[in-house]
């Protein structure tokens, strides 16, 4: 006679909204190549461990394995900027450990950097006041063409 099991209540992971593609995107175009690796030349992979409570919010990064440059910082700031969904563990604090590496190329960060242009746009605005002299204000606005 076979046994009707039950199924086990486990508590699940968090996930990243949209899945890993969606994770990989925001790491893509969130990740700002720090200037004193681009000047060095320096290229490679940081490997960081984090903490996520079910508030889906990282709590503690750290850095496994880095490459130095500014890189590392840049990984820990990429990886405190996530936000998991919430989930709810019937009163239980509990707290996810995860890992991710995250790739720095040189081509790129300097493909990215050649693209960017500025763009300038002048509005001018006649400012009237009592006496007969008129002033005419300038308004530059930067805007990074994407």
């Amino acid at each position: 006679m076979k046994r009707k099991s039950k199924p086990e209540k486990l508590v699940k992971q968090p996930n990243y909204p949209g899945g890993k593609k969606a994770m990989d995107e925001f790491i893509r175009t969130c990740l700002q190549y720090p200037e004193e690796a681009i000047k060095n030349k320096i290229e490679g992979a940081v490997a960081i461990e984090y903490n996520v409570d079910v508030f889906g919010k990282v709590t503690e990064a750290k850095i496994k394995h880095g490459i130095g440059y500014g890189c590392d910082e840049e990984a820990i700031r990429l990886v405190k900027l996530l936000k998991y969904e919430k989930k709810k563990y019937q009163g239980l604090h509990v707290v996810f450990h995860k890992s991710l590496i995250i790739h720095f190329h040189l081509n790129t960060a300097l493909q990215n950097i050649e693209k960017t242009e500025l763009k300038i746009n002048y509005q001018i605005t006649e400012v009237k006041k009592q006496s007969a002299e008129t002033a005419i204000v300038y308004t530059i606005i930067p805007e990074k063409k994407k």
